[in-house]
């Protein structure tokens, strides 16, 4: 058959490619240590598990007619609780996992041919979905020299004609967050523009330090009406197999994205959205969620102190997330880039990682530190060991 033209100029997940990869080679009986999904090693929380059980064992396995109005008014709760964002259930869609709310906005807001800025480092989703949707990816670039950050500046000299600015804090792959004060100034320079702003904000509880988490949106009233904020279950509550997110955003746009999932998807299963219910309300949500906060902390400045040490790697602290991303382009005299760079690391240390081009960062690699320290430091043995006999 002979494939559209569409679905011919859109990548393959390259993390979720070496992820395969990884686990294929374990299942070969090869010792991998991978530190390439962006996955939470911990379960799903019990309680959580136990709603959804509790659903099931109700027979609730049949469609969702009322499009999950109990956890659409506990998002609105959470939000106002927690985001200092005031909105109403026609503001909230659920969705099969964040991605889908994603795709679904590109969808019903971009004609062929108009423009998303994105900055660089990005989601590997980002552009692909960009792509499926007609539009045309601006990318802004960073890199370590600008902590992997824009800036106002940034969003004035590349707003031109674009329609859509992709804001990702804390970020996936970089690890680093925007603070209030950056995120005030990038919403300075939105509303001297006609750009509707993306917020993905899914790692909002991944914060570490002295980093403050606030959501794009809540910075200025003018912006409510420009910008749909993005997020969902799975890192925080580790129910990344779960596929539940959602998008809050303004109603009319989300009233376009749920006709479109109507022809899709329609709502998630009701007992997933049971199990999300008891995550935004359970009383031990919070001492659960922190719990998880505080072991990804530790591990994170682990592999941040054990990548700065090796020789040619520069490595960003994470603040939030669970990334490192160091620059290893100092090593690379024996290989043309972060492909073969990541691809040497499996093939000779039995290493696996993301490598940055994946992200549109050829000088980086992505290490995910979703992982316990007895394999981080086993990873990154076996990566300082390969070095050594370069």
């Amino acid at each position: 058959m002979k494939l559209s033209s569409r679905i011919k100029s859109v990548s393959p997940s390259v993390t979720l490619a070496v992820t395969g990869k990884a686990r294929q080679m374990k299942a070969d009986g090869i010792d991998v240590v991978s530190f390439g999904a962006g996955e939470p090693d911990f379960p799903t929380p019990s309680f959580i598990c136990a709603a959804a059980k509790a659903a099931l064992d109700a027979g609730d396995t049949k469609y969702t007619p009322k499009c999950g109005a109990d956890l659409k008014a506990a998002i609105v709760e959470k939000l106002k609780r927690e985001n200092n964002l005031n909105l109403a259930p026609e503001n909230i869609l659920a969705t099969f996992g964040g991605k889908q709310a994603l795709f679904n906005a590109f969808q019903v807001l971009l004609n062929p041919g108009e423009k998303v800025l994105i900055p660089a480092p990005y989601w590997v989703s980002y552009p692909e979905q960009v792509k499926l949707a007609g539009g045309e990816s601006v990318f802004i670039p960073t890199g370590p020299e600008k902590g992997f950050k824009i800036t106002g500046e940034d969003i004035i000299a590349h707003a031109g004609d674009a329609k859509i600015l992709i804001i990702n804090s804390p970020c996936n792959p970089t690890g680093v967050t925007y603070t209030p004060e950056e995120l005030a100034d990038i919403a300075n320079a939105v509303l001297q523009t006609d750009l509707i702003v993306f917020t993905d904000e899914i790692y909002e509880k991944l914060i570490y330090g002295d980093t403050r988490f606030v959501s794009f949106a809540s910075l200025d009233e003018r912006l409510a009406e420009r910008t749909l904020t993005f997020n969902g279950l799975a890192k925080t509550f580790s129910m990344t197999g779960w596929r539940i997110g959602w998008v809050a955003g303004p109603a009319d746009v989300v009233k376009a994205m749920a006709t479109l999932a109507s022809h899709q998807t329609n709502s998630p299963a009701g007992f997933i959205q049971a199990g999300a219910l008891a995550a935004y309300t359970d009383p031990a949500a919070a001492e659960t969620v922190e719990a998880m906060r505080q072991e990804f902390e530790k591990r994170g400045l682990h592999m941040h102190q054990r990548l700065n040490a090796i020789e040619g790697f520069s490595c960003a602290e994470p603040t939030g997330a669970f990334y490192c991303f160091p620059d290893v382009s100092a090593r690379y005299d024996k290989v043309a880039g972060s492909l073969e760079f990541a691809g040497l690391c499996l093939e000779q240390a039995r290493v696996a990682l993301v490598p940055g081009i994946a992200f549109g960062e050829d000088r980086c690699v992505r290490l995910s530190f979703a992982t316990s320290l007895e394999q981080i430091d086993k990873g990154i043995d076996r990566l300082e060991e390969m070095l050594k006999r370069a």
